[in-house]
């Protein structure tokens, strides 16, 4: 997927510009396909001007013709000779798979029933705490520990919707802390130079009006320097596709032919899972805990990235490396005075 959006929401100010056209989530994900502003321009803390984030015609319509390439795709195949090949031969296997689906299925309930992380055993968020834990969080889910304050779930299908949208986000925050600390960090160890390796910066450049590459490579602009407003639509395009083919379930790709063993969150197969990690149930139902509970970190750490860099106008990796060095006048309690 391509990754051409930058990190528009990452300051204060630049929040209510981007809010209106990415979701947080989504907005996540593509810091870590790096941008680089080519600009030699000096930085400085001031607001940018909103007229840099016009675009011309050409531009708008080479990012809509680019967007569009994915689904046009889709369609032709799904349409073709070849589509109804592919859609042929799924149909000759698809009553074994679904055979093997349902015994897979049956094997991981087996492992949810005796696993540590699952049912009336599991920990819980209180710990030994007495605590009356809500009757309907009763363990069948990954990362279920009884914390449900809101009442949020206490309607089934919020329960499965509500899920269904902390993993989506789990995954995103997940992938958007690479994009935010590899940069930085190969960048402060010599090992590549980025032109610009602070994450919010690289939108923050963006809404300057200055010149990106993506990858670093010149000429290279998939997102140009048309500005965030046409930035924000080719995300938008982008992610329609997928979004509603998550949206629509697994059965969203049997049109070209393949068939997802799976559900809608863990979909499986060679698509979702390229190196086999699910062909052990017993692990597969402790991935899923762990998988939960890192994106869970990941989305906090987040909010710690948002708040890093309205106080001091540096990248994570770069207060970690100043506190570290120098503890007693690098921390919140410093920054805060």
């Amino acid at each position: 997927m391509a990754h051409t959006s930058q990190r528009a929401q990452a300051h204060p100010w630049l929040s209510s510009i981007s809010s209106s056209f990415l979701d947080p989530s989504i907005s996540q994900l593509h810091s870590h396909g790096r941008l680089h502003s080519n600009s030699k321009q000096p930085r400085n803390n001031k607001p940018p001007s909103v007229s840099k984030c016009k675009a011309s015609w050409q531009e708008l319509a080479g990012v809509l013709v680019f967007s569009a390439i994915p689904f046009t795709a889709v369609k032709a195949i799904a349409n073709s000779p070849l589509g109804e090949t592919l859609r042929m031969r799924m149909e000759e296997r698809k009553k074994e798979a679904l055979d093997n689906s349902s015994k897979f299925k049956a094997l991981c309930q087996s492992a949810r029933n005796h696993s540590p992380w699952y049912g009336e055993e599991r920990p819980r968020w209180l710990g030994p705490i007495p605590y009356e834990y809500p009757s309907y969080l009763n363990g069948e889910i990954p990362g279920d520990y009884g914390f449900d304050v809101a009442a949020l779930a206490k309607d089934p299908v919020d329960f499965q919707k509500y899920f269904s949208f902390e993993i989506l986000h789990a995954r995103w925050a997940m992938l958007a802390a690479l994009g935010a600390l590899i940069p930085e960090v190969l960048d402060l160890l010599g090992v590549f130079h980025f032109v610009e390796p602070v994450w919010w910066r690289v939108g923050y450049s963006k809404l300057k009006g200055e010149t990106l590459d993506y990858l670093g490579i010149p000429g290279l602009h998939l997102a140009g320097s048309q500005g965030v407003i046409v930035i924000a639509i080719c995300q938008a395009l982008l992610m329609v596709g997928p979004e509603y083919a998550r949206y629509c379930g697994i059965e969203a790709l049997e049109p070209l032919g393949i068939y997802l063993p799976g559900d809608i969150n863990y979909p499986g197969g060679a698509l979702f899972d390229p190196l086999n990690f699910s062909k052990d149930p017993v692990a597969f139902e402790e991935l899923k805990v762990k998988e939960i509970k890192n994106g869970r970190l990941a989305m906090v750490a987040w909010l710690g990235f948002y708040f890093q860099a309205a106080l001091t106008g540096k990248g994570p990796i770069q207060n970690l490396v100043d506190h570290i060095s120098d503890p007693f006048h690098h921390n919140l309690f410093s920054i805060l005075k």
